[in-house]
């Protein structure tokens, strides 16, 4: 607990620092927030959200995304320069409460420009209740997760314990596709044609998206699936599934020992295939878990961002991709 204060700290001093930079940076003509040529400066802070802004605003619009490919959005700290992209953007598109130094800069610099979009994600608390439990005590069990006795959960990354991995539900998705259009609708109506136009495209794919998880989960012989990082909790309620976290909300968290064990029961117990783990976090914990129960590994993605800048994938090639992993693990017809 004491680490993810400091890191919180960290976070603080860094946007703090950052903000003092904002009024130079402006005034040297920051390209990303300049609008020179006539488009509207988006920022985005995560991938998620910059493939919407993208995908909507099309030619009408510059965007900037504060999380580059690689790096893993929970321990965003923002350089000056992000600070004044966010200052001088027209509209910043964020999730309050996944990256506080977002959150922050977001305050200090740009309360008109921000556009909070975890209202319209309807997010809910989902995973575990968040607090350390001495052993035997039972901790929260919501739905779509399984979270034994003695199990200690690490810090919620929402200030609230509402969990914010929203995208991974197409349906939740949907919604803030249509939220952010109709911010940029309002905040650039000149363009709204072309917004409606290539948000309905874009809706129309996150559509088939859904019914492709409804088909495709519809029949599977195990229900239970174990993942490294607890992102999938929305996906597993919305579809029928059961999530098991190995180190919750946060993704580079130590497992205790007595959660190892826990789970490695659960993978025997409900004969679990495969113990999934993401692209951006070491695979140790999982890779050692699944070499003790004799099963396989495989990648799960959180699509919290792209592996590397030159990536041809997209958040709707990524999310088929999980839904092909998930139906090999689960034995699904």
């Amino acid at each position: 607990m004491k680490m993810i204060v400091m890191r919180s700290s960290t976070r603080a001093v860094v946007a703090g620092l950052a903000a003092l930079a904002v009024v130079t940076l402006a005034g040297c003509g920051d390209t990303a927030a300049g609008g020179s040529d006539g488009k509207l400066d988006v920022v985005a802070s995560f991938y998620p959200l910059e493939f919407i802004a993208r995908s909507v605003g099309g030619d009408a619009v510059n965007v900037t995304t504060l999380t580059a490919p690689g790096v893993e959005p929970h321990d965003l700290e923002l350089t000056p320069k992000q600070v004044g992209s966010i200052a001088g953007a027209k509209l910043v598109v964020y999730e309050q409460g996944l990256q506080p130094a977002v959150d922050e800069a977001v305050a200090q610099n740009a309360k008109a420009a921000g556009f909070d979009i975890a209202p319209a994600a309807k997010l809910e608390a989902t995973g575990a209740d968040f607090e350390e439990h001495e052993e035997g005590e039972a901790a929260a069990t919501p739905s779509g997760t399984v979270e034994p006795a003695s199990y200690v959960a690490p810090a919620a990354q929402t200030s609230d314990g509402l969990d914010p991995h929203f995208w991974l539900d197409p349906v939740r998705y949907a919604a803030v596709v249509q939220a952010v259009t109709d911010k940029l609708i309002s905040t650039d109506p000149d363009h709204a044609d072309g917004y409606k136009q290539r948000a309905a495209t874009l809706l129309g794919e996150v559509g088939k998206l859904d019914t492709e998880y409804k088909t495709g989960l519809a029949d599977c012989k195990l229900k239970t699936f174990v993942t490294s990082h607890e992102a999938f909790a929305y996906l597993a309620k919305r579809y029928g599934l059961t999530m098991v976290g190995i180190a919750g909300f946060t993704p580079d968290a130590e497992p205790t020992p007595t959660r190892i064990k826990e789970v490695q029961e659960i993978v025997r117990s409900q004969q679990v295939t495969t113990i999934f783990y993401e692209e951006l976090v070491s695979p140790k914990v999982a890779e050692s878990i699944a070499r003790d129960v004799h099963v396989k590994t495989a990648v799960l993605s959180p699509i919290e961002g792209l592996s590397d800048a030159n990536s041809q994938e997209t958040y709707l090639s990524l999310m088929r991709e999980n839904l092909q992993e998930l139906r090999k693990a689960n034995s699904c017809a």
